[in-house]
C-alpha cells in the first residue's frame, strides 16, 4: 500500500504541460454513490458535481465531495457541510488559470477550514466534526482531511494510496507532543485504582482526535487545519472511498476494495457498509462514499468505405506494419501511467500552511486576511511570521496577513493565550 513520502512530488507545471503535449485534454467521467447506517445521527455528506469557473484559459469544471462525522452533537457537522466550501471558494483569488487554480488550492482549504472553524466558535462552544473533503478537477484530486474519516485511493494500474491523515491521539505522536507543548494534556480515561482504560484522549473534554473543527470546550490545540494531499491520476482513473471511521474500524481498505469490486459506486457504497456492519455490528454512523473516475466513454470511430481490390492488395495485406501504426489502437483510449503525487503537507503551523514562494504569492492581496478575506488598512495586518518559534526564518515584515482576530485564533491554537472554556472565564473576570 502506497502511502506518505513515498516520492517526490512532481511539479503541476511539469503535469500540466505533459498533458498538453500529449493532447491529453478530455476530462474523465464522475460517477458517485454513497449508503449509511446511522446509529447516532451525526455523519453528513456533502456533493456537488460540475461545478463551474470561468478561468483565464477557458471554461473548466470540478465537483466535490465530503464526509462530516459529527460527534458531542451534530451543530458542527450541519455548519461545516454549509459553509465550508464556500469559505474554500472564497480564499482562491479570481481570474486564475487552471494551473494557478489547482497550484493555489491547498492552500485555500487551510484558510477555509479554519474560517469554518472560527465563524463556528462564534456561535457555539459545543460540537465538533470531523472533515474529509475532497475536490476533483480533470484528473488532479485534491484532499484535505482532519479527523480520523479517511479517503482512499486504488488506482485503475492496481496499487492503493492513502489521501488523507489519522488524526487520532493513539497513532499520532507528533500530535500528542503538538498539543502538550500547546498546553493540553493527553491520557486514557482513568477507571480508578490506578488504572486506564480506553484510547489516548486530549484533556479537558475528553476527545481522542487532535484535529476537528469546532470543539471549542475541549480547547484550541485541536486545530483545524487539514492534512492537504493533491495527485494527478493518469488517465486509466481509478476509484475513490471515502468512508467515516465507522467504516475504517472495522474493515481494511483493502477488504473495502475488494468487497465492492465491480460494482457500480452505488452499490459499491452500499456493500461497503454492509460488510463493515456485518463485521461489527451497528456501533456507530458508519457512511461511505464511493467514487469512480473514468476515462470518457467514446463513440466507435466510423468504417471506411469499401475500397475495390486491385493489384496491391495482397502487398497492403502482408505489409508490416510500422511500430507508430500498431501502437495506434492502444493510444486511442489512454496511456497507462502512475498515479503522481503534485501536493502533501500535514503541519499544524498556519505559519507554514498558509506561507507561499514566488510566483504563487503574487496571487495573493497583500491587504487582505490569508483567513477570513477581510480587508485590512496598510499596516493593519499582522504577519503570519510574527513571533514565530523558529527565529531563524522569522519575516515579521513579509505577508501574508492575519486580522486581529484571526491572529489571536493562531495564538490560541498555538498554546500562546487561554483557550476553551479557560478563554471566556478570564474574558468574563476582566
Amino acid at each position: 500500500m502506497s502511502s506518505r513520502g513515498d516520492h517526490q512530488p512532481v511539479p503541476l507545471s511539469v503535469l500540466l504541460s505533459r498533458e498538453l503535449a500529449n493532447e491529453k485534454l478530455e476530462k474523465p467521467e464522475i460517477t458517485h454513490g454513497e449508503a449509511n447506517q446511522s446509529k447516532k445521527g451525526e455523519d453528513f455528506t456533502f456533493h456537488k458535481t460540475g461545478c463551474q469557473r470561468l478561468a483565464t484559459d477557458g471554461l473548466t469544471s470540478y465537483s466535490v465531495f465530503a464526509i462530516f462525522d459529527g460527534h458531542n452533537g451534530s451543530g458542527a457537522a450541519i455548519y461545516s457541510k454549509e459553509n465550508l466550501l464556500n469559505n474554500v471558494i472564497c480564499a482562491i483569488p479570481p481570474d486564475l488559470n487552471r494551473e494557478e487554480w489547482l497550484a493555489a488550492l491547498p492552500r485555500a482549504l487551510v484558510a477555509g477550514f479554519v474560517k469554518t472553524d472560527k465563524d463556528f466558535q462564534e456561535i457555539a462552544k459545543k460540537s465538533g466534526t470531523t472533515v474529509t473533503f475532497v475536490i476533483i478537477e480533470g484528473w488532479v484530486v485534491t484532499v484535505a482531511s482532519v479527523g480520523d474519516s479517511r479517503c482512499v485511493l486504488e488506482a485503475a494500474e492496481g496499487g492503493i494510496y492513502y489521501l488523507s491523515a489519522d488524526h487520532r491521539l493513539d497513532v499520532n505522536e507528533e500530535e500528542r507532543n503538538r498539543i502538550t507543548a500547546s498546553g493540553g494534556e493527553v491520557g486514557r480515561l482513568n477507571a480508578g485504582g490506578g488504572s486506564e482504560i480506553g484510547p489516548l484522549r486530549c484533556w479537558p473534554g475528553g476527545l481522542c482526535l487532535s484535529r476537528s473543527v469546532g470543539d471549542m470546550d475541549v480547547g484550541e490545540f485541536i486545530v483545524p487545519v487539514p492534512y492537504v494531499k493533491q495527485i494527478k491520476l493518469s488517465t486509466a482513473g481509478g476509484r475513490l472511498i471515502v468512508s467515516s471511521d465507522g467504516v475504517w474500524d472495522a474493515i481494511s481498505p483493502e477488504k473495502a476494495f475488494e468487497c465492492c469490486r465491480g460494482m457500480p459506486p452505488e452499490a459499491a457504497a452500499e456493500q461497503v457498509v454492509k460488510e463493515a456492519v456485518q463485521f461489527k455490528g451497528l456501533r456507530d454512523d458508519t457512511t461511505c462514499i464511493v467514487i469512480d473516475i473514468l476515462p470518457p466513454e467514446k463513440d466507435p470511430a466510423p468504417l471506411p468505405p469499401p475500397k475495390k481490390q486491385g493489384k496491391g492488395v495482397f502487398k497492403s495485406m502482408f505489409r508490416k506494419k510500422s511500430a507508430e501504426s500498431a501502437s495506434e489502437t492502444e493510444k486511442e483510449y489512454y496511456e497507462p501511467d502512475i498515479v503522481e503525487e503534485l501536493f502533501e503537507e500535514g503541519s499544524a503551523m498556519l505559519s507554514e500552511r498558509l506561507d507561499t514562494k514566488y510566483p504563487l504569492c503574487n496571487m495573493f492581496k497583500l491587504f487582505m486576511c490569508a483567513v477570513c478575506q477581510v480587508e485590512m488598512k496598510p499596516g493593519e495586518g499582522i504577519s503570519i511570521h510574527a513571533s514565530s518559534s523558529n527565529s531563524d526564518n522569522a519575516r515579521p515584515w513579509d505577508g501574508p496577513f492575519l486580522c486581529a482576530s484571526c491572529q489571536d485564533k493562531k495564538d490560541a491554537m498555538e498554546g500562546k493565550r487561554p483557550s476553551g472554556p479557560e478563554r471566556y472565564h478570564s474574558d468574563d473576570s476582566d
